[in-house]
């Protein structure tokens, strides 16, 4: 049977995530995500999608990256984009790295590395001296803090932390299946983390949500969302942030997303302005878009968080892959469980010729 993109082919079966998207459901290992991520840390749930239980790992003990990683990384252009330096530096982890390591070891190797990597090559695109890590914070608040040289509030660690504990992991995506393609050869975690990561930086998949900030940032107050929204729709223009194409009701990242913008109510003027915005829009695409089940996604509440702790849109497709890191790493070690390489086959339909033309 031939699919283009392999659409709805079943290619894995998995004990990691389940995606249903005409019930609005997401669970980690059988467990809802709504139940999972407001009780547990963002180590905890790391350990929990690695190996099903959820005692808390260190991300500390591995947070200075060997000396050639940090050389390659001062050594790129400024004009080198963040994803690209990602993907560079992770191809650059060796063998000698990971010596005697198993690959739950290296996934947390990873994993505390790519938050470095990330601030190193940001603070050096924008001539600011390296912030290392604290070991008195937790990974996402180290990561704040590498990247801004300040210790976050608490208001933007639980914002964002919120963030990336629900996009850790979201079934066979295009760079989860990558991960595991590559992986399936028998190659090395680092070489499956970059292909996914070369994957991550197509706009197709791990877009950054900026079109949602421009929408919101487009709002000067809570009496102008109304007359923009409609104008929009009137002429025509996709309103971001609304519809996804698995998810026919509710997406349930947005919904803890949303839970956790309303706990953060009046500490937060950008996030009550968005959640405002939210009902709005819905009521409005319902009235002017009757049936469609326009429903709000993920990237709505993403793009209201970042906005919320100033982080630049440049950084959020990298942020976006500090938590799938959890993901890719987690579905490359359960493809080497029980691994078959994947060899799918492709049909010729160009033209036969009995000669070549002279």
């Amino acid at each position: 049977m031939y699919q283009r993109g392999l659409k709805d082919i079943v290619a894995v079966h998995t004990n990691i995530a389940s995606v249903e998207g005409d019930i609005g459901e997401l669970r980690y290992r059988g467990v809802k995500v709504n139940e999972l991520v407001p009780n547990l840390s963002f180590e905890e749930l790391a350990s929990f999608l690695w190996t099903g239980d959820q005692t808390r790992i260190s991300l500390k003990q591995d947070s200075e990256l060997p000396n050639h990683i940090k050389n390659i990384i001062d050594s790129l252009p400024k004009e080198i984009t963040l994803m690209d330096a990602m993907r560079t530096a992770i191809s650059a982890y060796a063998h000698r790295e990971f010596n005697d390591k198993t690959i739950q070891e290296q996934a947390v190797i990873l994993t505390t590395a790519l938050p470095i990597i990330i601030a190193r090559h940001y603070r050096n695109q924008h001539d600011l001296p390296i912030v290392e890590a604290n070991p008195d914070l937790s990974h996402t608040a180290n990561y704040l803090w590498m990247l801004n040289g300040e210790v976050p509030s608490e208001v933007q660690v639980e914002a964002l932390e919120t963030y990336l504990k629900l996009t850790m992991e979201h079934g066979l995506n295009a760079s989860t299946f990558a991960a595991r393609v590559t992986i399936s050869t028998e190659s090395d975690l680092a070489a499956a983390i970059t292909s996914a990561l070369g994957t991550m930086k197509g706009p197709l998949h791990g877009g950054a949500p900026s079109g949602v900030i421009d929408l919101l940032n487009e709002f000067t107050d809570r009496s102008s969302i109304r007359t923009i929204v409609e104008n929009k729709i009137n002429n025509g223009e996709k309103i971001m942030g609304f519809g996804h194409r698995v998810y026919k009701t509710a997406d349930p990242r947005s919904v803890l997303l949303r839970e956790k913008c309303l706990q953060l109510q009046g500490r937060d003027a950008w996030l009550d302005l968005a959640t405002v915005a939210e009902k709005e829009i819905i009521d409005l695409l319902a009235e002017h878009k009757p049936g469609r089940k326009l429903y709000t996604n993920v990237e709505y509440y993403a793009a209201a968080i970042m906005r919320s702790i100033d982080m630049p849109a440049e950084l959020f497709t990298p942020t976006f892959s500090v938590a799938r890191m959890i993901g890719w790493t987690a579905h490359a070690i359960e493809q080497l469980e029980d691994n078959t390489i994947f060899r799918p086959q492709s049909v010729y339909i160009g033209e036969i010729k009995e000669e070549i033309n002279r």
